[in-house]
């Protein structure tokens, strides 16, 4: 078994629509053996003592109303930015509601229509996390994001939706490290689609350096 550690973040008590119930077992299947992966909803554990023993942080964290203190974003803007990675899936993106950790994803949920069978492309066949992916279908949620201007990112995946190609997934470098989101993943069904698995555990190493 790797020695290498993931802690995943997310909600079991107060969800309002992503239970990390289930998606916990999927993500420790997903990223094992690759990492020993510890998943928890105790936000506490965003402090610098324990980042600092991750190689990467998963974010399945739900949308709720409170932004987290500043000494817990403010552990995970430095963690990133100091050499790690960050993994945020679907709502994981609910991040943003501390702008300086917004800032840091490099893009902003805005809504999202209903949900729908999505045909993903791969506009960047080349990059490690992509290589050899070929297009997929996955059934979720169209989620529509404001971009950072002004904010260099590597789109991993795009969707067509409503007449516009959308963002599903992409990647960059902040400071000394390096983050993915993936769009996908609202339920349990999605974690059984096997192009999004592989695009998670890519994802993952790629979040952490190894890829």
């Amino acid at each position: 078994m790797s020695d290498l550690r993931a802690l995943a973040i997310g909600d079991y008590t107060e969800v309002k629509y992503h239970p990390f119930a289930g998606v916990d077992r999927e993500l420790e299947a997903i990223l094992s053996p690759d990492f020993q992966v510890e998943c928890t909803e105790d936000y506490g554990l965003l402090n610098k003592e324990k980042l600092a023993a991750c190689k990467l942080i998963v974010a399945y964290t739900e949308f709720l109303d409170d932004p987290l203190p500043p000494e817990q974003s403010g552990a995970l803007l430095s963690y990133v930015a100091g050499g790690g990675g960050l993994l945020a899936i679907h709502n994981g993106i609910s991040l943003q509601r501390n702008q300086e950790l917004g800032g840091m994803l490099g893009g902003y949920f805005t809504h999202h229509p209903a949900y729908t069978a999505l045909q993903m492309k791969i506009p960047a066949r080349e990059h490690p996390i992509m290589q050899g992916m070929e297009e997929f279908v996955i059934e979720d949620e169209p989620y529509y994001f404001d971009m950072q201007p002004h904010f260099k990112t590597t789109v991993l995946a795009e969707y067509l939706h409503d007449g516009a190609m959308r963002p599903a997934a992409w990647c960059h470098e902040f400071g000394l490290g390096r983050v993915v989101y993936l769009m996908p993943g609202h339920h349990l069904p999605s974690f059984s689609v096997e192009p999004f698995r592989q695009m998670i555990r890519r994802g993952g190493l790629w979040a952490a350096g190894l890829l």
